[in-house]
């Protein structure tokens, strides 16, 4: 089965509206990756200044490829020579297998 792999960001208040544009930016970049199924970005909504990038994969072997490849490309350089800082503050990675799944019924 899959694995889903979830990004936990720290993002400050002044930081989401940037946060939210970057990943606007690059999107398609994971898209064409070998082994990808599936990426959201959810939003916090109260009590939390908590992002989830939520992203699922084939394998585990087909997420440690694209980490070590298509993954540092498409974050650049952050906070080296072009300037730009992280817009989060923190970040913590989950990692999950899918043991069980649904989709709606087709009529």
């Amino acid at each position: 089965m899959s694995v889903v792999k979830i990004n936990v960001l720290q993002v400050p208040a002044e930081q989401r509206e940037t946060l939210e544009k970057r990943f606007a930016a690059r999107a398609g970049s994971v898209e064409n990756s070998d082994g990808f199924e599936w990426f959201e970005l959810l939003r916090p909504v109260e009590g939390t200044d908590q992002y989830l990038v939520y992203t699922r994969w084939r394998s585990e072997e087909d997420f440690q490829n694209w980490m070590s490849g298509s993954m540092r490309e498409a974050h650049g350089d952050q906070g080296g020579e072009s300037g730009r800082r992280p817009a989060a503050s923190g970040s913590t990675l989950w990692s999950f297998e899918v043991v069980q799944q649904a989709s709606p019924r087709v009529p």
